[in-house]
């Protein structure tokens, strides 16, 4: 008797509450079809779905392979939320619960992931060189930025066996113009920068490499700002330092010769009298006629206008050519004289620094007979010759005598 009350009891308790629907509570449902939009280097706009028309929404998000608890968290009444004070060019996590009431929340969405871009390069001398942004990952590998480009000269002026590397960052949407076979126009806002380093065992390139110190220009307002920046000996950065410095600098080279000099790091002085042109501040190295030349079997300048990093040049071969001073199948005469442009002609032009001190005109392109280099030749001669501070030619940039150099522009002068 027993038994069949409480089959009866349960049988009118489901007949009961099947009866009373509306006291049922629909299941919160979770997001879906989450994206995200507007992505800056520290914002992003993520959107997402939901049937749910009445809900907020919580966010949770922090850098990839965050734990849920440990993120930041934020309320929306809207389908959209904007994440603010990112960290540039990095992955984030991010995951959304629908709020139904206090009582009933869905669960979490499946991770969503999103990467932010890149910071830009910065436009002002920031103190230590990791702020300018011009290198992605540990600094020491010298990985640049995307939103950069290295170029490369077909001559090269000499700093004492030292490595460079040579990258322009423009700002975005913008492009050197072409102004024939000297420099382009930059537009404001460019930055050049020029790292110089030796490794430490020309043979054996897994030995390392020391790095001494970052040149940079920038153009700002039309005109050209110069900054330097000296690495530290951890090879993590670099400070800004515009006093100039010495470093004694020992390496091997590639017949196993043991080197070392003091290296001298320029200061704001030193910098503008190698890239003084009438009073102005300029660029030395990116002159077209300079970048016009194959780097594995792709012309480099066909490369920038490919890039649309060059416009206003349809082709390079309209653009001369600065010689190689190295490539001993050329003239004794076209490789002294480009030689001499690269490492002199900065200085001993129409407008240099020593134009007031020097007749000479040692541009590539001028002719002999207007060049004085036949009048100077004896005194060109002696100022090469030698290492002196103060003395000896170039003036400043050494603290040693270019063998190689030395013995072409010698070879040349007794032509003369």
């Amino acid at each position: 008797m027993l038994k069949k009350a409480c089959l009866l009891f349960l049988f009118v308790s489901i007949i009961f509450s099947c009866n009373n629907d509306d006291d049922i509570i629909p299941v919160c449902d979770t997001v879906t079809n989450i994206s995200s939009n507007a992505i800056t280097n520290n914002s992003a706009t993520i959107t997402w779905e939901t049937t749910s028309t009445s809900a907020t929404y919580t966010l949770e998000y922090g850098v990839s392979g965050f734990a849920l608890g440990s993120g930041t968290t934020i309320s929306e009444s809207d389908t959209d939320a904007q994440l603010i004070n990112l960290q540039a060019n990095t992955t984030y996590d991010v995951y959304i619960q629908t709020v139904c009431s206090s009582s009933n929340i869905s669960l979490h969405t499946d991770v969503y992931s999103f990467t932010t871009a890149l910071p830009n390069v910065a436009t002002e001398f920031k103190p230590i060189l990791s702020e300018m942004n011009l290198f992605v990952g540990n600094l020491e590998n010298l990985q640049i930025t995307p939103l950069a480009f290295e170029y490369n000269l077909n001559t090269t002026l000499f700093s004492d066996y030292a490595h460079k590397q040579r990258i322009i960052a423009l700002p975005e949407g913008t492009s050197m113009e072409f102004d024939g076979d000297g420099l382009p126009i930059f537009p404001d806002h460019t930055v050049i920068a020029k790292t110089f380093y030796y490794n430490t065992d020309e043979r054996d390139l897994s030995l390392g490499r020391t790095i001494i110190e970052t040149r940079i220009l920038i153009k700002l307002n039309g005109a050209w700002e110069t900054g330097d920046y000296k690495w530290n000996e951890e090879q993590t950065d670099a400070v800004l330092d515009l006093a100039g410095s010495t470093l004694p600098i020992t390496w091997i080279d590639a017949s196993g010769s043991s080197n070392s000099t003091t290296y001298k790091i320029p200061s704001n002085t030193d910098c503008f009298t190698c890239h003084n042109s009438n009073n102005d501040i300029i660029p030395i190295g990116p002159k077209l006629r300079s970048m016009n030349f194959e780097i594995n079997g792709v012309n480099q300048l066909e490369q920038f206008i490919s890039n649309q990093q060059l416009t206003g040049l349809s082709s390079s071969s309209s653009v001369r050519v600065l010689p190689n001073w190295e490539d001993t199948s050329l003239p004794l005469e076209t490789r002294a004289r480009a030689y001499m442009d690269i490492n002199c002609a900065h200085c001993h032009i129409p407008g240099g620094t020593c134009a007031d001190e020097s007749t000479l005109n040692l541009a590539f392109e001028t002719p002999l007979e207007e060049s004085n280099i036949v009048e100077q030749s004896v005194v060109i001669d002696y100022r090469v010759s030698f290492y002196s501070e103060g003395l000896s030619m170039p003036f400043i940039g050494t603290t040693m005598r270019h063998t190689e150099g030395l013995n072409l522009i010698q070879e040349y002068m007794n032509t003369l």
